[in-house]
């Protein structure tokens, strides 16, 4: 005799398992820090003005990017790859203004274009969309400028001198970006390796 309706069992539909997934990699960066008179300016402009950045101000050798060894590996990569490297000036420019962003453009010389296509050379972390012919170096100022700020944001910036025309980069940071800042991972001092 067949069970009433509100007696039969009913399969219970399997869960399904959980799926793998995978956990994205983290972006790192190759950077250099400026001076300290620089950093200190910039960080006190920041705050004068209400704007951020991501992280302490610093010059990407090339657009953050992800990869596919492991850290230490990474590391060792990028000992090998800047082993020869000699400390460099960079030269301060002027600023620059895109929708959402202000930054001090530093000036690409033939020395500072070199190290970044060396650097792009990095195994298992090609080139991203800032990189090579779209590479500008630059200290970023603010991001996140809302439409509404930026008339004032811009005559604010035409009032501003760097205090410095110039800073020497004597050692790269390895750093890994997380909850808006860059966290430096190991610092590689430059000129170490050269005769």
């Amino acid at each position: 005799m067949p069970l009433p309706h509100r007696l039969r069992s009913t399969p219970i539909p399997a869960v399904p398992a959980a799926l793998p997934t995978a956990l994205p990699r983290p972006l790192y960066g190759l950077v250099a820090w400026p001076c300290s008179t620089l950093d200190r300016w910039l960080r006190q402009q920041q705050q004068r003005l209400g704007v951020r950045a991501f992280g302490e101000p610093h010059l990407n050798l090339r657009a953050p990017f992800s990869a596919q060894s492991s850290e230490a590996a990474l590391v060792d990569s990028l000992r090998g790859l800047l082993a020869h490297t000699r400390p460099f000036e960079v030269q301060v420019g002027g600023w620059r203004v895109f929708p959402g962003t202000v930054f001090l453009e530093c000036h690409l010389s033939p020395e500072l274009l070199a190290l970044h296509d060396h650097v792009l050379t990095l195994p298992g972390a090609p080139p991203q969309p800032y990189d090579q012919k779209e590479y500008i170096p630059h200290l970023t100022l603010a991001l996140g400028v809302l439409p509404w700020a930026r008339d004032d944001l811009n005559s604010e910036l035409l009032q501003l001198t760097p205090p410095v025309s110039r800073f020497t980069v004597s050692a790269l940071s390895l750093t890994r970006e997380g909850g808006g800042e860059v966290r430096e991972i190991h610092t590689f001092p430059l000129g170490e390796g050269t005769d």
